[in-house]
């Protein structure tokens, strides 16, 4: 069943369950639902279905579930349920962390069992929080398999499509496992054989098509969320708002949606699970739940307008207090596209933790462990900035570093800087006095931290800010590299650097849900049949950001605790 408008849907049509917002946490409830037998309507405001999961690597930070084993067999529930206590504290409940903990690895094997949708363990995926006790080296993140679009047809088009900027050759998308091979396809025949077979793939795709059909990472889960409700005959209706909820005196019991003009009303007799992505786009909001100054760039997609929670909080729900952030964040790059658009890049592992690197702020001084996760990082730009300015900061290496490793956009290898040096993304300069010069930093406090550097990297050891000490840190450093994977010396001439800014990736704070994903008011009664999850709802993770995948992770988790209680009668006794 294809991809509707709303005009395909009749007024005062009637489901079982209608979901609002088609990203992993949405598309997921809409997939439980229909498992379960139940009739389905998903409305996406977008013109696209994948949300902001679309443009991730779709991780998914999910303990314990069935393809822990494979990698890890050193887990428990007691074991990851330290880890989050140590990591969130008091941030969220724990009650809430241990329904996440408990449904999760169900709501895993129910997908695998009965969808499309398959996962695998990384061979190593640390949590970011290392020294917490609690922490494992691999098991708890899973990523989706790479899924071949061909098999959506025309509905392919209806993915959104991942970050430019993030793909290679114009759009083939490439995950870790590919990037290996490409880089090795010289050294082995496997990595060669790899390499050809997606090459050739994608050129085929390029030659017939406007896109690679060959999906990985977040690209991957949305296509296979997607093909599993077409499947099971879900309605889903894009470019489609609601305008607002259908209520009786008990509680939601649908929504009355809108499209060029067209209206129709629709009930639900069970549920509608709410799963828009939360405020991020919220212009009032946005300036009063975020950190000051107000960020101007996210890498997140467009939908995630707060409006669902506008009509939820006009029935009485309420936002949760008490996190450590009202958001998530990443150091992001700015460049224009040629179309006008601009591109913004999340700096997440690729450069800031690879040997030859240094991070400062605007008088030359470091201020944060750059190889922390990315969350951290850009709290410690805000934190800094409160007393030196720090926004933007900036990512410094020098030639060996920027032919190696890249920096944001700039690709590793990138024989070409002329464009990006004639618009400004990369300075360069032929010693560290003119790069301060040209950045405006103070020279000696810029060469003292990159000379700090460089005797860091022949030690090994950063007594600074302990670049290096944890797993998690050496992880995404340079492994070939010693004696400290993530420290190398600053040191050959030209000098390059790139602004950086805080990006905020998703909403923390949301609104408030029990143990089964129910919307409650501020006397913690639930509003009947009116369910959220994803960004939409308050974090199980407190602001805090232990590990990958903590978003999409709970969002799964949740849509499922949603649908076993609004289809199954779900208690307190189950999973």
């Amino acid at each position: 069943m294809p991809i509707k408008t709303l005009s395909a849907i009749d007024d005062n049509a009637s489901y079982d369950v209608v979901v609002v917002g088609a990203g992993a946490g949405g598309m997921s409830a809409a997939l439980f639902a229909a498992i379960e037998g139940k009739s389905v309507l998903l409305i996406e405001s977008t013109a696209f279905v994948g949300g902001t999961t679309a443009l991730s690597a779709a991780t998914v930070w999910i303990p314990n579930s069935m393809h822990a084993a494979k990698v890890s067999n050193d887990d428990s529930f007691e074991k990851v349920s330290r880890f989050l206590t140590g990591v969130v504290g008091n941030h969220s409940s724990a009650e809430m962390r241990e329904a996440f903990l408990r449904s999760g690895p169900a709501a895993v094997e129910t997908l695998e069992k009965h969808s499309e949708v398959h996962f695998r363990p990384y061979a190593t995926h640390p949590d970011y929080e290392q020294e917490v006790e609690g922490a494992t080296l691999r098991g708890r993140a899973i990523e989706p398999l790479p899924f071949d679009g061909r098999r959506l047809g025309a509905e392919l088009t209806h993915i959104r499509p991942p970050i430019p900027e993030f793909t290679i050759f114009g759009g083939m998308m490439v995950d870790r496992t590919d990037i290996s091979h490409l880089l090795g396809l010289t050294g082995s025949v496997a990595s060669l054989t790899h390499a050809t077979k997606i090459l050739v793939r994608y050129a085929l795709d390029r030659f017939s098509g406007s896109r690679g059909s060959r999906l990985v990472m977040g690209n991957a889960l949305v296509g296979r969320l997607l093909k599993s409700l077409l499947d099971r005959n879900v309605d889903i209706v894009t470019e489609t708002k609601v305008q607002s909820f259908l209520t009786d005196a008990t509680g939601v019991e649908g929504v009355v949606a809108a499209h060029a003009g067209i209206t129709r009303k629709i009930t639900a007799a069970s549920a509608v699970v709410l799963a828009a992505g939360g405020y991020g786009r919220h212009k009032k909001r946005r300036t009063e739940m975020l950190q000051t100054p107000v960020p101007e760039y996210s890498p997140t997609a467009p939908g995630h307008t707060g409006e669902m929670q506008d009509l939820a909080l006009a029935l009485g729900a309420r936002f949760g207090d008490g996190n450590l952030d009202n958001a998530f964040w990443a150091p992001v790059s700015v460049r224009k596209r040629p179309d006008g658009s601009t591109a913004v890049f999340p700096h997440f592992v690729l450069d800031r933790s690879k040997p030859g690197t240094v991070c400062v702020d605007q008088s030359g001084a470091r201020f944060v462990n750059e190889s922390s996760s990315y969350h951290v990082f850009a709290r410690a730009m805000f934190d800094t900035n409160r007393t030196s300015p720090c926004i933007p900061c900036f990512i410094i290496t020098d030639a060996v570093g920027l032919r190696k490793y890249g920096l944001g956009m700039v690709r590793m290898g990138t024989r070409n800087l002329s464009p990006y040096l004639a618009d400004g993304y990369l300075t360069e300069a032929g010693s560290v006095t003119e790069l301060a010069s040209k950045l405006q930093l103070d020279a000696g406090t810029l060469a003292r931290s990159i000379a700090d550097i460089g005797r860091y990297a022949a030690t090994g050891n950063d007594p600074h800010f302990g670049r290096g000490t944890t797993a998690y840190h050496r992880n995404n450093g340079d492994a070939a590299h010693g004696p400290n994977p993530t420290l190398g010396p600053i040191e050959v001439a030209p000098f390059y650097a790139v602004r950086l800014y805080p990006g905020d990736i998703g909403a923390a704070t949301g609104l408030v849900i029990d143990q089964w994903a129910r919307v409650t008011k501020a006397d913690n009664e639930p509003i009947a049949r009116l369910y959220a999850c994803g960004n939409e709802a308050n974090s199980i993770m407190g602001g805090t950001y232990p590990g990958p995948g903590i978003t999409i992770g709970p969002a799964i988790t949740f849509a499922y605790r949603a649908i076993q209680h609004a289809l199954l009668g779900a208690n307190e006794g189950r999973t």
